[in-house]
């Protein structure tokens, strides 16, 4: 290589170095981003806009068509007794609306940083494994210990029944769907169970090998040391999660909602579907009213057009809110949570698709039926949170009184703080076989 060839050669790599430590550094500052909290005026400036919109609203729905019919204008939709009718019926939801949304600004979802003392972080010896552990795996076959490092000889062992690997230092994902991570430092050994996939059979019937079963999680969530804020210093009390947007733990943390300028979690979680329900109406009312309105009239309206729009596209996006989450209190499960009964599911299916052929649906929802036998139905007996029925899930966040589920007043029974684990759990919160439940529920 002559002296040019070389100097050639060491500009490249030059660059090339240039190039990755750019990138490096680019990354490095992607990254203390994300560990810092929005900025207040990024968190409140949806809260503005929704103002915005609810006083447009009003303008456009009052002016250019209440009073035209109250003044009996031509061409109005109705006289002055509809007029009047439609305004108070408009005033009372929106007034409602309003008033629940203020409820819900101004209520805090409640903080751990306000409850909790700072604690040393825990030794590594503390933590427990957060995945699969028992003495059987997926397919009923006994583990064995080898090292870290070592893999497994003769037969290898399935995507599905080997134990993932926890990557050490303090940033393992425990609060990942927050935006928060938690440290979970890897141990020195993992399970490796030494089994072959079960063979495919064509006549619809499961596929010879061992005999599989449910894979539940078996992350001790109620550990203290796998419940450790590494960004606040403390132990979080149970189901609370920090949200990265706020920059803080939040009890019984939901989501970080940006139309209220901060998180749902125990203490206005109520409030927020009270405004949900509120607003649904609203919008229905606002956009039936106005689309027979235009039906009506002889010639469109665009401001009328553009409330139209709004309270349709806030209407569906409302209801959604209202259904998918009055589920999840029906449940006594959060956002966050209800991801853990998700996975769940999710192993199910991979482990009936490895089971049977495609087309086996009725031997499925047998061996699902057997399986709920063996452990319990997964949002049911398998949530860590349940308290036995519909009801009482439901009243331990709306209130023991019908009243209360509508109107926005007082506050939410929920603390945050207190939580009475389902019996069907360990103590670290991991959900047990039928057979290890308490006599007087299995």
């Amino acid at each position: 290589m002559d002296k040019h060839e070389w100097k050639t050669k060491r500009e490249d790599l030059d660059c090339c170095a240039v190039i990755e430590e750019s990138a490096m550094r680019s990354r490095e500052r992607r990254a203390r981003r994300k560990e810092r909290p929005m900025p207040w005026i990024v968190l409140k400036l949806a809260v503005g806009i929704t103002i915005g919109i609810v006083g447009y609203t009003f303008y456009v729905y009052i002016g250019r068509l209440c009073v035209p019919m109250i003044r009996k204008d031509e061409g109005a939709l109705g006289g002055r007794a509809t007029g009047i009718g439609f305004l108070v019926v408009f005033c009372v939801l929106g007034l409602m609306m309003l008033w629940a949304y203020e409820k819900i600004v101004l209520t805090s979802p409640g903080l751990a940083r306000d409850h909790v003392e700072k604690a040393p972080e825990p030794s590594p010896n503390d933590f427990v494994p957060a995945w699969w552990d028992s003495q059987t795996n997926l397919t009923g076959v006994p583990y064995q210990y080898v090292a870290q490092a070592q893999e497994p000889q003769g037969q290898p062992a399935h995507d599905d029944v080997n134990a993932a690997q926890i990557p050490n230092g303090h940033h393992a994902n425990g609060d990942a769907e927050a935006g928060m991570t938690d440290a979970t430092p890897a141990p020195a050994q993992t399970r490796v169970a030494h089994v072959h996939p079960p063979a495919l059979q064509e006549n619809g019937s499961a596929r010879k090998g061992p005999q599989n079963t449910r894979r539940v999680p078996e992350h001790p969530v109620l550990s203290p040391a796998n419940r450790y804020c590494y960004k606040e210093g403390f132990i979080k009390p149970p189901r609370a999660h920090h949200c990265s947007a706020c920059g803080t733990c939040v009890l019984r943390y939901d989501h970080h909602c940006p139309w209220i300028g901060h998180c749902v979690g125990a203490r206005n979680y109520k409030f927020f579907m009270i405004f949900l329900e509120w607003a649904l109406l609203f919008c229905l009312w606002i956009f039936a009213t106005l689309v027979g309105d235009q039906a009506k009239a002889g010639h469109v309206d665009a401001q009328k057009i553009v409330i139209i729009v709004l309270a349709a596209f806030f209407a569906f996006f409302t209801s959604t809110l209202l259904v998918s989450h009055a589920r999840l209190i029906l449940l006594n499960t959060t956002t966050v949570e209800s991801l853990r009964s998700q996975s769940v599911r999710d192993r199910d299916k991979r482990v009936l698709a490895r089971m049977y052929p495609w087309y086996a649906v009725g031997a499925k929802r047998r061996t699902r039926k057997q399986w709920d036998k063996e452990w319990g139905r997964i949002d049911c007996e398998g949530n860590l949170w349940w308290l036995g029925s519909a009801r009482a899930n439901w009243e331990s966040v709306m209130g023991a009184h019908v009243w209360q589920w509508f109107l926005p007043v007082g506050q939410s029974p929920d603390d945050g703080l207190s939580y009475k684990p389902n019996p069907r759990h360990d103590s670290q919160g991991r959900w047990r076989p039928r057979r290890e439940w308490p006599a007087e529920l299995r």
